[in-house]
This record gives C-alpha cells, structure tokens and sequence, in this order.
C-alpha cells in the first residue's frame, strides 16, 4: 500500500530535545501554544510516542496530563487526540460513542466501515486495555437489529485481503444480492451483511459492476430502496469505503463544516486518523467533488489555533495549484461510468388512494368549507392523500354535484402558503409548470432557478403539456414569455429547452467520442463559442448519452465538466449548464440540493419548496429523500419539521408537506 499522507516521518529527529521544548513551551505562566501545535504536527505519531518516553524520562511527568493542563477547548482535544496511537484513538472515539446517553452512530459507522483487519484488531486490543471490558460487548449492548449485526460482522476484522478474485463467485453476489433485494418483496438483510461485511475490496468491486448490469441499479440505489435507518447508512458507507475510502472521508469532512456550525469531533477524528494514510488523495477527492480546496473550507470554518493545527495536518492549499490532477481524473472518470451504467428505480412518496370515490371526496371537502370556519385538516387529508389523477376527478365532480368551483372556494377558504399548497396539488401536472414558469417571470425581477430547475428536469412530453397550458391560461407562447424576460445565451438555452425537442434513446459511443472531443476542443475556444457549442450538446442530446459524454469528456481533456462549467462560465449561464450536468449525473440528488438551498438560513424559499414537493411526490420524491439524507445527514422530514416551523403558525402547511414527504428516513 503506497501511503499518501501529509505528516511523515521528521528527519534528524530527537526525542529528547523535543521533550525539552515542549516542557519550555508549558512551564511558567501561560504557554507557547504556536510551538507546541509546529512541534506535533511536524512528527510522525511512533515519533510522538518516542518524545511522550523522553518527556517522562527527563522530567518525571506525563506529557499528556502536562498537555490537558495547559491547553484549552478544541485546540487541547486535537493536540491531545494526535498524541494517542492510532489504535488508542479509534478505542477512545468508539467508547465516547457507546457511553452515556445515546449512542453517536455516525462515529460508528465512520470508523467501523473505513478500517482495514489490521487497524481493527489493534483497536479491539487497545480498548481492551484502555477500558477493561470487551468491546464487541459494549457496541452490542448499545446498538440493535441489522445495524448490531453489520457491527459485530465488521468487528471481527476478517475481510478478505488476499486480493484473489473468483470470476464465479463475482456472478453468483451479484446474484444473491439481486435475489436479497430488487428480485423479491422484502429484503434478506443476511445475505448483505455477509457478502459486504467479508468479500475483498477488488471482489467487490467487481461485485457492484456485475450488479448494475443485471439490474440497471447502482448497489447504492438498492440499498436506499431496500434498507432503512442507521442499517442503511452503515451499508452506504461500507460500499463508499469499497469504492473509495478517500471518497468517502472528503464526503465525511465536507458534512462536518458546511451549513452553521462545525462538528468538530468528526472534523479532528478524519483529520488525525488520515493525515498519515492518506490526507493527499482526500484533498484531491474534496476538490473534485466540492469545487474548492480542503484548506480553504477548514480557513473558513475554524478559527486560532485549532485553525492552525488542522491547517498543518491538511499540509497545503490545492486551489493554489489551479490544476485538475490524474488521481482525481480517474475518480471523475469512475464516477461517470457508474453514472452511465445506473438506471435509478424511482419512487414516489404520493400514490392513487385505493376505495377511491370522488363524490365521497367532493362532498367532504364541501362540509370541510361550509358554515364559520374551515376544517383544514379534512382538506389536507384528503388533498394530501390523493394521486393528482384523483385529484382532477374531484374537481369535476365537485362542480358536477355541487355547481361550485372547488379552486375558487379553496382559495377563499385557505391563505398564504397553505393555499399554495393546496391549490398547487390540485392543478394537472401541465398547470402547475404552467403556472410556475409564469411566476418566475411575472413583476420586478426573474427567479432564474425556477426556470431552470423546471426546463432542466421536465420531459419532452411534460414540456409540451406545460406549453400547452401556458398558452391556454395565458394567451401567450411560454417561448415568447422567456424571451421577454430573459437575454443572450441564457435566453437561448431555455428557448432550446422550451422546444422539448431533447433526443430520446441510449448512448450512441461512436458519437459520444466525438461531442466529448468537440467539448473539450470548445474550451479553448471564445467565450461565445465555448457557450453555443455546450448548448448545442447539452440541450439537444438524451440524459444516458450525455452521461458517456461527460464520462468520455474527462478521458480526453483530463477534466471534469462541472469543473469546467464552474470555471470558465459565469451567471445564469453557468446555472443553466451545471443544472444539466447534475440532473444527467443524478437527478434526485439535484432535487435534494435544491430542496436544502431552499430552507436553510435565514427564511425559507417556500415557492420552490412548494414547487418541488408538488411536481415530485408522484414521481421520485422517495429517491430524493434517501438523497437528501445521504447528503445532509438529517433527513428531509426532520429539516421540513424544523425549517418550516417559524413561519408556519397553524401547523397546517407543515403537516401538508410532511405528508408528501411520506415518511422519515
């Protein structure tokens, strides 16, 4: 194994004369913090040991205690923490975990999917003498179910490490695992736990290649599909570590910084456990998927002397460099080729209500709304609660029957955002793009998003519905409409978009050579140029032939085209383009990451909230969940509970939207 850390071995090194600097950096009043936090993250951890020895030879004291005396707070955790072993770090983090009240599951699974047999069985030493009892004792005590058993599977330290792969039994995983899951109605949870918890990295590696052609499903997809909870995120994370433990770590700190707040613990854990394994190809992966250094993120989100110190573990700044490295090319490349391969299952969170009677319906929601006062809860759950087929039944019956207009007595009845709601579910699908598109453009200023969110992600027959409707309520061409509103090449994207005229179909390889080729000569070429020739790609060509472009695209450019799109475009043109590329790569993610823009800070953007709820809970909002969850690490239920509540004084709105989100995650 080729180790690619930051903090190596220090050369002419002294354990005694670093003792004695350390024992001068704490003696007297107050201590020199900035020599302590140098002198540390420029030794290697056996050297560390070396000196904490000498600490206690020369001066009959422990270094450690010395240490937790003088320094405070974050920076005292991290220096402290980088003076264990690594075997006596993992013990202490795992211990922290199970005791006391509730359990951290999220360290769990970090430490217990990333670990090699060797890291494992020195662990399960370490705590033993650290904490005298046994510790596949303590994590079963604390944990159950599915997620106890993976646990304890992965606690035994006996993956396969031989590296032999058996062609055979690479098909016959693949099978069983299909068998456990996709193929059958239930899932045998036995079957995943042992082939992920025992077969070799390159075995399964294989493993998940085979599974997606049998399937047209990613291993991942599966295991959002077919497994829930704390189970369904250990598996997540077993199959990222087999993909790419650097991966998953860039992924793990990126989650520990963004939004308000840093989880530290998690932040000193990755950043300790890896600086001497593997912190290069981290940094590299970071900025492949995150469009910024790790240095940058940990400037930004930290501060002082633990600033300091995490900055020295991290070892440099790559956004200084300016360049797309091979490693994270062949990562970029990877990427596109499971992307290509995967067909995503999609879900939705809403369906027909069985026993159906739209009179039934009709006449409810006529009581709901008589006399003084309204029953909201009557009109949500039957609105909620119903497909949007149902839902234009209802309507027709509701004037049918009663001689009453049901959109124009919800209206009255309802107000702000809770009618919105409602009313935005009772529209046909076609309507409300409709009426969507209108809003994004209608008095001062243009919500260019909800342009390209809806343009982006719509079907060539959705689209045509959507023109359709527009003219109909209207009396206008939606294409006029766009061009009134918007200029340049932004313009001329969403006008090529709004003629639902994308190519329907598989990848076409030959062809896909040649547009990658065309991509990558584009870059070089005028601004003007550079734009019409993307447009003429991206906006004309099927989603599975645009994920072989991109895929190819890396493979004769050496770079990723979110990378390119980020860098060399600018505004709504940049927007546009970036929406393409992540919608072609994974459509419900893009959901998820616009969903979490528009709630978190301050004030939530609750026309696109509405917007996305209502346009996929009958389509993939299901997928857009477990995304969302595997992204965030809070689940959609949770953050729509959480970010809804302050403006929302009734409740109703929120309930309304809970019940299209379908569940907790």
């Amino acid at each position: 194994m080729v180790f690619r850390g930051t903090v190596t071995d220090a050369p002419d090194f002294d354990p005694s004369a670093d003792a004695e600097g350390l024992y001068n950096a704490m003696k007297g009043i107050g201590s020199d913090k900035e020599t302590i936090l140098d002198l540390v993250t420029s030794r290697s951890n056996a050297q560390r040991q070396e000196i904490i020895a000498a600490y206690k030879s020369s001066f009959g004291q422990d270094l450690i205690e010395d240490l937790k005396y003088e320094l405070t707070g974050k920076f005292e955790r991290l220096i402290v923490s980088l003076m264990r072993t690594p075997a006596y770090h993992d013990a202490k983090e795992i211990h922290d975990a199970v005791k006391g009240a509730g359990t951290n599951e999220k360290c769990l699974i970090e430490i217990m999917a990333s670990r090699n047999n060797k890291q494992i069985h020195e662990m399960v030493e370490a705590y033993k003498d650290a904490y005298g009892s046994d510790i596949e004792e303590d994590i079963i005590a604390d944990t159950s179910g599915h997620f106890k058993k993976m646990l304890v599977v992965l606690l035994q330290g006996t993956r396969d490490e031989s590296g032999v792969v058996d062609a055979d039994l690479v098909e016959q995983d693949a099978q069983d695992l299909y068998a456990a899951g996709e193929e059958q109605w239930g899932t045998d949870e036995a079957k995943f736990i042992m082939i992920l918890g025992n077969r070799s990295v390159t075995h399964l590696r294989m493993v998940f290649d085979e599974y997606e052609k049998i399937t047209e499903l990613s291993i991942e997809d599966s295991i959002k599909n077919e497994l829930s909870g704390d189970f369904e995120t250990l598996m997540l994370a077993v199959v990222q570590c087999i993909r790419s433990v650097p991966m998953f770590f860039a992924r793990r700190l990126y989650k520990s910084m963004k939004g308000l707040g840093t989880a530290d613990n998690t932040l000193i854990r990755i950043m300790i456990s890896r600086s001497e394994i593997d912190m290069l190809d981290i940094r590299e992966c970071f900025r492949l998927r995150y469009e910024k250094s790790l240095y940058n993120m940990i400037k930004d989100d930290t501060s002082g002397d633990y600033k300091r110190t995490l900055l020295n573990l991290c070892g440099g700044d790559d956004d200084l460099a300016g360049e797309f490295f091979p490693e994270a090319a062949q990562i970029a490349y990877k990427m596109w080729e499971i992307s290509s391969m995967t067909k995503v299952q999609l879900r939705p969170t809403v369906r027909p209500a069985s026993s159906f009677d739209p009179a039934a319906d009709a006449q409810a929601l006529r009581k709901a709304m008589k006399g003084f006062g309204t029953d909201e809860d009557a009109i949500i759950d039957i609105v909620a609660q119903r497909s949007n087929a149902q839902r234009q039944e209802i309507r027709q019956t509701f004037k049918s029957l009663l001689g009453r207009d049901l959109m124009k007595d919800l209206k009255s009845e309802l107000s702000k955002n809770l009618e919105r709601l409602i009313i935005g579910l009772m529209l046909s699908p076609a309507e409300f793009d409709a009426k969507m598109m209108r809003k994004a453009m209608e008095g001062a200023g243009t919500d260019e998003h909800a342009l390209i969110e809806i343009l982006v992600t719509r079907s060539n027959e959705e689209i045509h519905a959507m023109n359709a409707a527009y003219q109909a309520g209207y009396k206008k061409s939606l294409e006029e409409a766009i061009q009134s509103e918007t200029s340049g090449h932004f313009c001329r994207i969403l006008v090529s978009l709004v003629q639902g005229a994308r190519e329907e179909g598989p990848a076409d390889l030959e062809r896909a050579n040649a547009d990658a080729q065309e991509l990558a000569d584009a870059c070089n070429a005028e601004s003007d140029d550079m734009e019409m020739k993307f447009m003429s790609i991206l906006c004309t060509r099927s989603f599975p032939h645009l994920r072989k472009v991109f895929q190819e695209f890396v493979r004769c450019s050496n770079k990723d085209i979110e990378q390119i799109i980020k860098k060399e475009m600018s505004g709504d043109v940049k927007n546009a383009f970036y929406a393409i590329v992540c919608s072609v790569k994974n459509q419900p993610s893009y959901f998820a990451d616009r969903l979490y823009k528009a709630m978190k800070g301050l004030g939530t953007d609750d026309r696109a909230l509405i917007r996305i709820m209502v346009s996929r809970c009958e389509i993939d909002l299901f997928n857009i969940r477990k995304e969302f969850k595997d992204t965030h690490d809070v689940s959609l239920h949770e953050f729509i509970q959480v970010e809804t509540m302050i403006g929302d004084t009734s409740g109703d709105y929120r309930k309304t939207l809970l019940m299209l989100c379908g569940g907790e995650d």
